[in-house]
């Protein structure tokens, strides 16, 4: 077997091992995410039809006018629900907003619900039909492969399989609908600049087109290739602090595309699987050794850590 640090690129494993061989896929899909903080998941298990009928319906949203788009933004609501503009999200620290428009899709709540106080109501374009039935039925088949890559990630840690069930039940989690427009040769700042993601894992369609990449361990920037119908999985911050850094939460970026690709848009689809709103982000203790003392000593809930990281990319 290689050893972590031999690797030289994010391997690409298989989810339907993980039925066949539970055990194994954790340790294959574990070792990847401790060395990139990435993965790259075949077989991940949400059907094509469903994937390509999401992406019709956004390319259908991001091509209405901008002042349709304009009136399903919601102003102080921390980008959280419903459009943010082009140029609107900055990566924390960065000075230049990223080239993107996007959509957040959150979780439909029944009223009443312990939680409708942080995890605002949806918004659902009445010009685009199918909208709302097709992203419901997407974030339900990702946050199904979310959490059998989660239980993936328990074993590799010795916790039980099911150690992250109560942890993202009726978790704030978001899909995001993603456009970045065709640029010019002169377009100021790059398609997203460099940023960790700030939930538990992340979970991303829509790679194929080029122009992601990650910091590696020698500070030199990693092109992430894949496969097409190949999902893209990174670790978020929320789980770099839970597990003691000992699963990274690595920067990553897209890039602007080469010039023959300029002309072209680039879609995506990333799920962010959140934790609950109230769940107590405290560092596991067996992550803490003398080599690697708690480096996040003070808990924090998942919503008070959302908060404080949406202040900072400039979305509140």
């Amino acid at each position: 077997m290689t050893d972590i640090a031999d690797m030289k690129h994010v391997p690409s494993v298989s989810l339907a091992n993980s039925d066949k061989d539970p055990d194994g896929f954790a340790q294959a899909i574990g070792r990847s995410f401790e060395r990139f903080g990435f993965a790259v998941v075949a077989d991940h298990g949400i059907p094509a039809d469903l994937i390509a009928r999401a992406e019709a319906k956004a390319k259908a949203f991001f091509a209405l006018p901008e002042e349709v788009k304009r009136a399903y933004f919601v102003d102080g609501g921390m980008g959280q629900r419903g459009y943010t503009p082009f140029r609107v999200e900055t990566a924390k620290g960065g000075t230049i907003a990223d080239l993107k428009e996007f959509w957040h899709v959150g979780r439909e709540l029944p009223v009443g619900h312990r939680y409708a106080a942080d995890m605002p109501a949806n918004l659902w374009p009445d010009e685009v039909e199918g909208f709302r039935s097709t992203y419901i039925e997407l974030f339900a088949a990702f946050e199904a492969t979310g959490r059998r890559i989660l239980s993936a990630i328990a074993r590799y840690l010795g916790l039980a399989p099911d150690f992250f069930d109560d942890a993202i039940e009726d978790g704030n989690s978001i899909l995001r609908l993603l456009h970045y427009p065709p640029i010019g040769p002169d377009a100021p700042g790059i398609r997203a600049g460099a940023h960790e993601d700030i939930n538990s894992i992340t979970l991303l369609l829509g790679a194929e087109e080029g122009g992601l990449q990650l910091l590696d361990r020698d500070g030199r920037w990693l092109a992430v290739e894949i496969e097409p119908g190949e999902l893209v999985v990174n670790i978020g911050d929320m789980l770099q602090r839970l597990t003691n850094k000992r699963l990274p939460s690595t920067s990553h970026r897209v890039m602007n595309p080469p010039p023959e690709r300029r002309g072209f848009a680039r879609y995506s689809m990333p799920f962010f699987l959140h934790f609950r709103p109230d769940y107590l982000i405290r560092t596991l203790p067996q992550t803490i050794t003398p080599e690697r003392p708690d480096q996040f000593p003070d808990p924090i809930t998942a919503n008070d850590y959302l908060l404080e990281r949406l202040r900072e990319i400039k979305l509140g």
